[in-house]
């Protein structure tokens, strides 16, 4: 089998989905990338068993067939052929030789019948949206994706899907984001739990615009269509805890402060809060808000003052603040809102600003004040 292709053209879209690969696979075909060449088509996967990608890119060939090459070596060779015509040449016992204008390079690629099988897209539900959307969804709930293997429902994000939007949760029990969307309309109520390394490498390979992607799934699998690139991923079967009896249906203290000014300062007053609570304590008292943390062991204190705009009873109410931190720094509006009651229930963010399509809710614990 012999084919040609752009060399910078095939690094794009090998990049576009190298992420898959996993560093130690416990199969070494994982490694490599299926490459099947069909009438000036070239087709090329990769899969870790769990999430599986593909991209097309059309070549210069004669015949079809199929090889797996090593992905690591490939992808270090092309990064340093300048784009130029290469010529791919397989024999039948799976040796590649590469040709670039001044080179021949050899690698022992392996037999493609050996590579696992994608799952098929059978008796799935399908609708489209735009890029931007799903983009934009992840951005928003994936920091708050738990890391807890124990509790494999909250390692992925939760979409729930009807025929009035499709929202987007994602929660580690310390914190909750959920992302509605108004102007996607799906086929029927439906929910599943998508993990988290799909959704990463989605964001990579999706453009932040308008083109359009088509969702599909089915009881097991997630399918994602973009142009000349897709993506499967199995669903993590658990049950997705009840988000709802969390959210506080009243929240009656209101504050309101600048997002940048009130995210620098939490960086700087964390610093010197403990490294293991990361507790920031908020003291809001008429229009003047103190942040204040401190690390006992250490003899670590810091303090500062910020304006807000605040409509509630004197309060003070401790946070964890690298989960502030990620909150606000998910969110675009320049004025962020805290709904908060009492010092031991949660408190709601929410931005000012948004998109007339999209709501945002953010809720975050509070840590227990040291007295």
């Amino acid at each position: 089998m012999k084919f040609i292709v752009s060399s910078s053209a095939l690094l794009k879209q090998l990049q576009q989905i190298s992420g898959v690969i996993n560093a130690n696979t416990v199969l070494p075909i994982l490694e490599d990338f299926l490459f099947e060449v069909e009438k000036n088509k070239l087709t090329v996967v990769a899969t870790d068993l769990e999430t599986v990608m593909k991209v097309h890119l059309e070549v210069e060939a004669k015949d079809s067939g199929k090889v797996c090459i090593p992905a690591k070596i490939l992808i270090d060779s092309l990064k340093n052929i300048p784009d130029q015509p290469l010529t791919f040449n397989i024999d039948k016992h799976f040796a590649v030789e590469l040709t670039s204008d001044n080179g021949k390079y050899k690698v022992m690629g392996e037999n493609p019948d050996n590579f696992p099988k994608e799952p098929t897209a059978d008796e799935t539900t399908s609708f489209t949206t735009q890029s931007s959307v799903l983009v934009t969804a992840i951005n928003k709930t994936l920091f708050a994706v738990s890391n807890d293997d124990l509790r494999p429902a909250m390692t992925g994000v939760f979409f729930e899907m009807d025929k009035k939007g499709l929202q987007f949760v994602a929660t580690d029990a310390h914190r909750l984001v959920r992302y509605k969307r108004t102007d996607v309309s799906c086929p029927k109520t439906d929910s599943l739990i998508v993990p988290k390394k799909p959704l990463n490498l989605l964001k990579s390979a999706l453009p932040d615009n308008e083109d359009e992607i088509t969702i599909s799934y089915n009881s097991n699998h997630l399918f994602v269509y973009h142009g000349s690139t897709q993506m499967s991923c199995r669903l993590i079967d658990a049950r997705f805890p009840d988000y709802k009896v969390v959210i506080p249906a009243d929240n009656p203290y209101k504050l309101v402060v600048n997002r940048n000014d009130f995210q620098g300062a939490l960086r700087r007053v964390s610093i010197f809060s403990n490294k293991s609570t990361n507790q920031v304590v908020l003291n809001i008292q008429g229009s003047e808000l103190q942040l204040a943390a401190q690390d006992v062991d250490f003899s670590f204190e810091g303090t500062e003052r910020m304006k807000c705009q605040y409509d509630g009873e004197d309060l003070a109410i401790a946070f964890n603040a690298r989960f502030l931190i990620e909150m606000l720094a998910s969110s675009s509006s320049e004025e962020i809102k805290m709904e908060l009651s009492t010092p031991t229930k949660a408190g709601i963010i929410k931005p000012i600003e948004q998109d007339e399509n999209e709501e945002v809710l953010m809720l975050v614990m509070p840590l227990m004040l040291n007295s």
